[in-house]
């Protein structure tokens, strides 16, 4: 008898809540969106007490001037310093002096030897504007479904966040803070390392990294 090749159509990105990650924004399936802010950190134990002060005054009143929800998310991973490892060691090969050569070397399994024995943490910071999708219009909305047109969505959430990304760059900046809006490109890396930890090198992501099936059976004649 004759077995067919079965493909299982479902795929990972099924039982994600992403619809698509385009126009330098995250779209869910039920058509609510969000820019994705990377910001920068401030050493709060090193300010001095009246800088410490005002700091947080500050910080309050941007929350106070607020009116719309803000969400900060904090990631913390694992960082893969391999990479680097092969930068040390091509340079270490390349080197012709021998004491700069021996220098490198100890450098090198030290950095290796710290790797091994702990795990280097990177810790990202950032900033998300949400757009409900209520927003929309629409009556009812399918958690599974987008209510509208996608390109009805960006239209939508565009109009709505912009705004309020200029009013977040403008007043987080009275803080020395530095922020920058997250590519389509940089959404992808950082949700496949999101969905996939045990990934190291994040290169060249796409979507189509989302859509492999999750099962594929093949069989033979019998």
């Amino acid at each position: 008898m004759d077995k067919k090749k079965i493909a299982v159509k479902g795929t990972t990105q099924e039982h994600l809540p992403i619809e698509d990650i385009a126009e330098n924004m995250v779209i869910s399936k039920d058509g609510s969106c969000c820019y994705i802010l990377e910001t920068s950190s401030v050493n709060f134990d090193l300010l001095s007490q009246r800088e410490q002060e005002a700091m947080i005054y500050a910080y309050a009143a941007i929350l106070n001037s607020l009116t719309f929800p803000l969400q900060i998310f904090i990631r913390s991973a694992v960082k893969d310093l391999s990479s680097y490892i092969r930068y040390l060691r091509s340079w270490e090969e390349k080197t012709k002096n021998p004491l700069v050569k021996k220098q490198i070397s100890h450098y090198r399994e030290f950095v290796a030897e710290v790797v091994e024995k702990n795990n280097v943490l990177a810790k990202s910071f950032y900033l998300v504007i949400p757009f409900s999708s209520y927003g929309l219009g629409v009556k009812s909305v399918k958690s599974k479904q987008l209510p509208v047109s996608k390109s009805k969505v960006i239209e939508k959430a565009k109009a709505s966040l912009e705004p309020k990304k200029e009013h977040v760059l403008r007043v987080f900046a009275r803080l020395g803070l530095k922020m920058r809006q997250l590519g389509t490109k940089e959404l992808m890396s950082l949700f496949y390392g999101i969905y996939n930890e045990e990934s190291a090198e994040l290169k060249d992501v796409t979507l189509n990294d989302f859509a492999a099936p999750v099962v594929k059976k093949a069989g033979g004649q019998s």
